[in-house]
């Protein structure tokens, strides 16, 4: 069992946290229900917090597990990602085994988009494991469609000695190059990107329920991460912004390329059409293997 969750400030942002009898520990923002720290028992962070991204309660945090709803990037004419990463959601439940944040239709939300909704996150921790779902449903008197993802940063010591195995024979949209082709066997590494960045969008059929194995090679201490997909994630998105696009983002590092990678589960090729009433979720669980 947790001890109790607790808020707290963590580096600026106001914030959920739980510490397990193991010593394993989770927190999430108020901000977006914003994941920021995950660590297993070993001491061992596995999510990317850019020390550069702003703490003023508004600007995007460029880290953690930002929730893209209900709009994937700029797939729509809402704000980049959608507007629920920028606002504040309330906690509605917290015991041993988690938290559960929520976010309802507003004016806030009605300034970008006219539906009536109602989001929760649901942040499971167990052993060596952490499980993040959102559950979305509409609570609108007419139907309305979305786009989606959980936008996973994850932290690695080195992101051109990665290996990502577990994308082989899915269709895959370069959307650096623009370039469509089937994933061929083998691992997707990334030495070779690491100046112009990678950008990739993973899809049916077979990306459902994909389980991915996210390897640290010829590293001392390397480790390796387990990443299973609900089978609603219709895409994976694996991005990482390489030298080039970091040393232009005003809320990360030069070097902060080197030590993440977004392994995302989605939901984007595809709008949801979810009609009055009707309930849709999504998730990711993480395994240290």
């Amino acid at each position: 069992m947790a001890h109790a969750w607790t808020r707290i400030s963590y580096e600026g942002f106001p914030a959920w946290c739980a510490q397990w009898a193991d010593g394993s520990s989770a927190v999430v923002a108020e901000q977006g229900a914003q994941l920021l720290s995950w660590k297993t028992a070993d001491g061992r962070e596995h999510l990317y917090l850019s020390p550069a991204s702003l703490r003023d309660g508004q600007a995007a945090i460029r880290g953690g597990v930002p929730v893209c709803f209900p709009q994937f990037n700029v797939r729509g004419p809402l704000p980049k990602h959608g507007f629920a990463r920028n606002l504040r959601w309330q906690m509605l439940q917290a015991d041993g085994d988690g938290i559960v944040m929520q976010l309802t239709d507003s004016a806030a939300t009605r300034a970008f988009w006219p539906h009536a909704f109602d989001a929760r996150l649901r942040i499971t921790v167990h052993a060596r494991q952490l499980t993040i779902g959102l559950d979305v449903q509409n609570t609108d008197e007419v139907p309305w469609s979305m786009t989606c993802a959980l936008h996973s940063y994850l932290q690695v010591d080195d992101v051109a000695q990665t290996a990502l195995s577990g994308l082989q024979g899915l269709a895959c949209w370069d959307a650096l190059a623009d370039t469509r082709f089937v994933q061929p066997p083998g691992d997707v590494g990334f030495a070779a990107t690491t100046e112009q960045g990678f950008d990739r969008v993973f899809s049916t059929p077979g990306a459902a329920g994909t389980v991915l194995q996210l390897e640290q090679r010829d590293l001392p201490g390397g480790r390796r991460l387990e990443i299973a997909h609900s089978s609603t994630a219709s895409e994976v998105v694996v991005w990482n912004p390489g030298v080039r696009l970091s040393h232009s983002l005003a809320d990360m590092p030069d070097d902060g390329w080197r030590q993440m990678l977004c392994v995302e589960a989605a939901s984007i090729d595809t709008p949801v059409l979810l009609a009055p009433g009707q309930p849709w979720s999504i998730s990711q669980t993480l395994t240290l293997a």
